[in-house]
């Protein structure tokens, strides 16, 4: 199996007026981020685009405008708690979190759900949660919405309830139920074939995991 390339920026970042307007597959094509070839994802299927999300939130200028845009997307709730499952959502956490205590003028915390036994997370730093905490829940790519149940879950056994969650990339095949409202930033189609249907895999092109240690 290859390994993955490393992500080159395909075109000069964006800046002012340019960055504030671009949709969220430009953030992405501009950070080398949406990749193109013969790519193993998580779910055991093939494809040949890839959304690394790294590749995005490694840049201090695009993570601070998504996080602009999440905190947009949920300022409406009042939030006095965002929630993220690792790793993408714990980044996105606190920088939205950070732009919501700015625009309502009082504190705001970020914190992170991570992985206990499998398909479990957890708030497990000690953070206090209140039953009225006005939770939020932010992350990167939404698939399966696997990763947001686990966070639903981690905050209702911490005592609160969610009241939505936001996302960067809405990339699910159909309707994704976790247990609150779902909005997203942007919507990028990503087609995807069993091994057996795959036309990169007939034509015997070599098959990249994505990931660190795992595809997403």
């Amino acid at each position: 199996m290859e390994p993955l390339p490393v992500a080159t920026r395909l075109h000069a970042l964006p800046e002012g007026a340019a960055l504030a307007n671009a949709s969220v597959e430009e953030l992405f094509e501009a950070a080398g981020a949406l990749r193109t070839g013969h790519f193993l994802l998580k779910s055991g299927r093939h494809s040949d685009r890839y959304l690394e999300k790294f590749a995005v939130l490694q840049y201090p200028a695009l993570a601070v405008e998504i996080g602009r845009r999440l905190a947009g997307s949920v300022i409406d709730r009042d939030p006095t708690l965002v929630v993220g499952p690792t790793t993408g959502g714990a980044l996105l956490a606190a920088e939205t979190a950070r732009q919501l205590e700015a625009a309502l003028g009082r504190t705001v915390r970020g914190v992170f759900a991570e992985p206990m036994e499998r398909g479990a997370r957890a708030l497990r730093r000690g953070w206090p949660v209140a039953a009225t905490e006005r939770v939020v829940l932010v992350d990167d790519i939404l698939t399966t919405g696997a990763s947001l149940v686990e966070t639903v879950n981690a905050v209702r056994r911490a005592g609160a309830t969610p009241l939505m969650a936001s996302v960067i990339v809405d990339r699910s095949t159909g309707p994704v139920e976790i247990g609150c409202p779902i909005l997203s930033l942007g919507r990028i189609e990503i087609a995807s074939w069993t091994a057996a249907e795959c036309p990169a895999c007939e034509a015997g092109e070599p098959i990249v995991k994505p990931g660190s240690s795992a595809a997403s």
